[in-house]
């Protein structure tokens, strides 16, 4: 029995901690949504979630070379939108162009790949979220 309290009690925390980093995570990416000017693209903050995808051009968001710049490249992050009822179905949009990728001052650069994350991050939740709910109704 102690075992599964002990499962228990590790599940706890886990969830605990994930609720606690998605909420400073939430308050970061909105501190970065206005020091970026994506709410001169974006007016309203939530509305960053109806986007199916942002992307970052110009410096690397792999594992193994995170935040490395991609000389030549032009940096700009990428909001993508789906609509399925169009004849071209993806469409791509500027939310912040920030010039030669080469040029850019290395605080800048950390901003706009901890802008990409953390709304991935949180993307990802309400991903989750939204499929928890459609489970219930089976």
């Amino acid at each position: 029995m102690s075992s599964a309290l002990d499962r228990l009690k590790n599940l706890t925390a886990k969830i605990s901690s994930y609720e606690l980093a998605r909420k400073e995570n939430m308050g970061k990416l909105e501190t970065l949504y206005e020091t970026l000017g994506i709410s001169e693209k974006v007016p309203y903050f939530q509305d960053l979630f109806s986007f199916k995808a942002i992307n970052l051009s110009g410096i690397s968001l792999s594992s193994e070379a995170l935040g490395e710049v991609q000389q030549g490249k032009y940096v700009q992050i990428i909001a993508i939108t789906y609509d399925k009822d169009a004849r071209v179905r993806n469409k791509n949009s500027s939310l912040g162009y920030f010039g030669r990728s080469e040029k850019l001052d290395p605080a800048k650069r950390d901003e706009i790949v901890s802008f990409v994350l953390r709304w991935r991050f949180e993307k990802s939740f309400r991903t989750l979220e939204h499929y928890h709910v459609m489970l219930q109704r089976f």
